[in-house]
């Protein structure tokens, strides 16, 4: 994935990464047309292509849907080397950011609809698994200013797992294998719903822990801004007695004057 809040990527959610030799102006500057968008942007295209293939002639052709399961891999493949690639080589851009995680959730959601429509999968089962993905999307836009939630073991798991089921319902299985691939769903949902419900957890934590930052913050501001006026304070008072002084002892010589003054005068 070439950068997400998310992490995610899944997510990921990681931050970008700065290379070590490279600065961030160099980051910055990545070009769009480097090897990990390339490969966001064939994941994007191979979307509608694998729509076609898997619905083409009603969606029952083994050979037809071979060839979708051909492009779903390849689609699931390119979305651990783009990342992979944008992480190590620095990039990371605006445009990958964006992309990645709309590819990813394209084309996943892309085959769950289609094998539902098919009637392969309950809709029960795309309704689960694409309202976490979207709900895990807002959550993390939710707490993107306090942090970042990071990919989890459970996370990758969860994936792993409904890219395998997802490719095997994909595939006009039959037999002992038509059988397994309802246990490997039946395990996608539950990681699904559990690495989902872990996300809500370290969502509202960091929340939590953001905002109670956030008036710590406020209040040690707040401290220093009252000091730095008491400082100030004083400061104006200092100068005040030093500016009284002075003019006192200004006067002086005056009030001296103008006692001979009034002493000759009685003469």
């Amino acid at each position: 994935m070439t950068g997400a809040p998310a992490s995610a990527a899944g997510g990921t959610g990681a931050t970008p990464v700065r290379g070590g030799k490279l600065g961030a102006a160099a980051v910055n500057q990545a070009s769009l047309w480097n090897i990990a968008n390339l490969l966001t942007m064939a994941r994007l295209v191979l979307v509608p292509g694998f729509v076609v293939l898997l619905l083409h002639d009603g969606g029952y052709d083994p050979a037809w849907r071979s060839i979708a399961w051909a492009a779903f891999a390849i689609a699931m493949i390119t979305d651990v080397f783009d990342g992979h690639l944008a992480r190590k080589y620095n990039l990371v851009t605006d445009f990958g950011k964006i992309a990645d995680p709309i590819a990813d959730k394209a084309i996943m959601g892309a085959a769950l609809i289609c094998l539902s429509y098919l009637g392969d999968l309950p809709w029960w089962v795309t309704g689960v698994i694409l309202f976490r993905e979207l709900g895990i999307t807002v959550l993390r836009f939710w707490v993107i200013r306090h942090g970042v939630i990071p990919a989890s073991r459970g996370g990758k798991m969860k994936t792993l797992a409904q890219g395998t089921a997802v490719g095997m319902y994909v595939l006009a299985l039959t037999g002992p294998l038509a059988t397994m691939r309802f246990w490997v769903m039946a395990v996608a949902v539950v990681l699904t719903v559990v690495t989902g419900l872990d996300y809500v957890r370290q969502a509202v934590v960091l929340r939590r822990q953001g905002r109670a930052e956030e008036r710590a913050a406020a209040a040690q501001e707040a401290a220093q801004n009252a000091e730095a006026a008491l400082e100030s304070a004083k400061d104006e008072g200092q100068a005040s007695r030093r500016a009284g002084t002075a003019s006192e002892g200004a006067r002086g010589p005056e009030r001296v004057a103008g006692n001979r003054g009034a002493a000759e005068a009685e003469r």
